[in-house]
């Protein structure tokens, strides 16, 4: 979504009378990304308030998972962890990366964590093994290697993906709120998801998503400046009233209940940080295990990484004509520094997150976003009932809205035309939010994409290094039956 003529000169205020721009606005390079201040801030607020929820849900899902000697982590503390490492990743990624993109602890990779890796070790075992995927992460960036894999990638998978996010996002904003949900087993059907509840949509919560998804998309059909923000502070104050005046259950609004809580103010546990055994793991499982877990850790950071980089660098309008986003060396070794951060802190892998689109959305360009976002982080570390009022329904409707802004965006930019560039695409778009992941997504194009070349003799147009990374997929994809191949499991 480029930037208007309008939000240019919406930035003029940062320059000093004489014409010389401020050294924050040379810094983050503000007015030259056709940003302004006001849009910074308004972008990074809306990526914290979108992405809030894994304060909660990071500690849910690490909480409840056991080590081999029958240990559970701590909740609070996995809630400071996760705030602390979350607000340190994403204010680093925006003063070396200069990118609006936030980092957190990744979902998928604290389920791997907590269901496949800590029942065969110890937590610092299980958090030693994300720390060497992080370190080999950085090591790829320093070689050159990561980014060359991302510059392999064709323009036609590069739009797929940046669509495929868009649909995954919004996929992602109609199941938290409600409005789409997984139907039990019990109901003896074939269908995966069905509208609301049986069917129907019940509850005020719902109607929260509801009126704040058409209020949002009204804001920004009038080209309101701030809509995805001012959407989500109105829907939250709606939603206030409404549960204090309808005493609606906590339960109904899922992780984060709209109420002015009683205690603003609470103490961080800083208690397990650095509780880590980096080569401990691989006594309990061995070293082909061992392994083979560092390698689906490393797969998923980074595929899923890239993925956003590429979907939130299309969206932003700061990729050049090959794709590439300014800085992006730097801003893939940050994405390392993430992963293996996250081990450190015992709070799962951070790395790039998709619903830093929402601050896109918004009309964040730079890493001045970030400061914003992260700053609110690191505050949550001590008010942490405030930073959970927003709930889930009054938030998700954002990222309904930049997922239509990325569709129309990137769809237009694919050459249907060309069958070994449409059906990879294709694949990819679906394959994201029909099977709730990134790089799912990624591999399931690249693969495509190698098999077409190939098939219309057009093999000695696939970089080598692409097919290098369909052999990685295809170890990732056929993960079980390697292992049951090979005895580790």
């Amino acid at each position: 979504m480029p930037a208007s003529a309008r939000d240019t000169a919406g930035s003029a205020h940062q320059s000093t009378p004489g014409g010389r721009s401020s050294g924050l606005d040379r810094f983050f390079r503000i007015t030259e990304r056709g940003s302004s201040v006001s849009r910074e801030v308004r972008g990074g607020l809306a990526t914290f308030f979108a992405m809030a929820y894994i304060v909660v849900l990071n500690p849910i899902i690490l909480g409840a998972g056991e080590d081999k000697f029958g240990q559970q982590l701590d909740n609070a503390q996995l809630v400071t962890a996760t705030a602390l490492v979350a607000g340190l990743t994403t204010l680093l990624m925006g003063v070396v990366g200069n990118v609006p993109i936030a980092l957190a602890a990744g979902l998928g990779i604290n389920a791997l964590v907590s269901l496949q890796l800590a029942p065969k070790m110890s937590w610092p075992d299980a958090m030693g093994m994300v720390v060497l995927a992080g370190l080999v992460l950085m090591i790829l960036v320093a070689s050159g290697l990561r980014q060359r894999v991302m510059d392999a990638i064709p323009n036609g998978l590069r739009r797929a993906i940046a669509i495929g996010i868009g649909l995954f996002i919004s996929l992602i904003g109609l199941v938290d709120a409600g409005f789409v949900t997984r139907n039990p087993d019990s109901a003896n059907t074939t269908v995966p998801l069905g509208l609301g509840q049986g069917g129907q949509l019940q509850g005020w919560p719902v109607l929260v998503f509801v009126l704040g998804l058409a209020l949002m998309y009204v804001l920004v059909v009038r080209k309101t400046k701030g809509a995805i923000l001012l959407g989500i502070v109105s829907m939250t104050v709606v939603a206030i009233v409404i549960n204090a005046i309808a005493g609606i259950p906590d339960e109904a609004w899922g992780l984060a209940v709209p109420r002015v809580p009683e205690q603003v103010v609470g103490s961080p546990d800083f208690g397990l940080l650095g509780e880590i055994s980096l080569f401990g793991g691989f006594q309990e499982v061995g070293w082909l295990t061992g392994c083979l877990f560092v390698f689906t850790v490393l797969l998923s950071g980074f595929f899923d990484a890239m993925g956003t980089i590429i979907g939130v660098g299309e969206e932003s309008g700061l990729t050049d004509r090959n794709g590439q986003l300014p800085g992006m060396g730097r801003i893939l070794m940050v994405d390392g520094i993430g992963v293996a951060g996250g081990g450190v802190g015992s709070c799962s892998a951070n790395t790039c997150f998709v619903e830093s689109t929402a601050g896109v959305g918004e009309g964040a360009r730079t890493g001045l976003a970030n400061l914003v976002t992260g700053g609110l982080f690191l505050l949550t570390l001590v008010i942490t009932p405030l930073a959970t009022v927003v709930p889930s329904q009054a938030a998700t409707p954002a990222l309904l809205v930049v997922g239509y802004l990325i569709m129309s965006s990137n769809v237009r930019d694919i050459d249907w035309a060309d069958s070994t560039v449409a059906v990879p695409a294709f694949l990819t778009m679906v394959s994201m939010p029909f099977t709730y992941s990134i790089t799912n997504g990624i591999g399931m194009g690249v693969l495509a994409y190698i098999l077409l070349r190939a098939a219309s003799g057009r093999i000695r147009e696939v970089p080598w290094l692409l097919n290098v990374v369909g052999a990685c997929f295809l170890v990732y994809f056929l993960l079980d039956p390697i292992e049951q191949l090979l005895g580790t499991v």
